[in-house]
């Protein structure tokens, strides 16, 4: 357990690592900074550490084993970055839950976070078309408001096609509008990239 306890430890902070250096380049100094900080938190980190694989999340392990994610559900809740957490109840009669639109930040810091979890479960073999293929295995888009939807896979097709340095540069200035310039932005991914290899 303790070795496991390790390793949980070092997969999410290599994460919030990844995810930080891609709120950076494009300008989400403070989501960089918070990103994930509830999985530190003993109700995930916990069973984070009891159902880590190394290879996918621990949550897929834990609602295999109990029929739910009890460290999903406190997640989720806590994070604006996932689009379960903008669920709500419908003011139209009959709709029942219903999501609500992502602000574009939180859109953007989702996005990160697909970049980084698909790395960081494909070690070395990460390709920029891994977070697409990924998103249109799993996600059940129908749960998704409609431009928050249409953003994400806008993104996700654009790095598949593109790559990261054309999708971060149209994420900077056509989605978040940042005045941090492209030198700037071209500096900090070198230094990432040094630091990579």
């Amino acid at each position: 357990m303790e070795l496991k306890v390790l390793k949980h430890f070092k997969t999410i902070s290599e994460h919030r690592k990844l995810v930080r250096q891609g709120c950076f380049a494009v300008g989400l100094y403070f989501q960089g900074l918070t990103h994930d900080l509830s999985k530190y938190s003993p109700s995930e980190f916990i069973v984070g550490a009891k159902y880590y694989q190394g290879f996918r999340s621990p949550n897929n392990a834990e609602r295999e084993a109990i029929g739910y994610s009890s460290a999903w559900l406190h997640h989720k809740g806590r994070n604006k970055h996932h689009y379960e957490y903008w669920m709500d109840y419908s003011s139209i009669n009959g709709k029942g839950i219903t999501p609500a639109r992502m602000p574009d930040k939180y859109i953007v810091e989702m996005f990160m976070d697909r970049i980084a979890a698909s790395k960081t479960y494909n070690k070395g073999k990460y390709t920029d078309d891994m977070p697409l293929q990924y998103y249109r295995k799993g996600n059940p888009t129908e749960f998704i408001e409609e431009y928050t939807r249409k953003t994400l896979e806008h993104l996700l097709v654009m790095l598949a096609e593109q790559g990261e340095d054309a999708c971060f540069e149209y994420i900077r200035t056509r989605i978040l509008n940042k005045r941090i310039g492209t030198k700037i932005a071209r500096m900090i991914r070198e230094k990432q990239r040094s630091h990579a290899g």
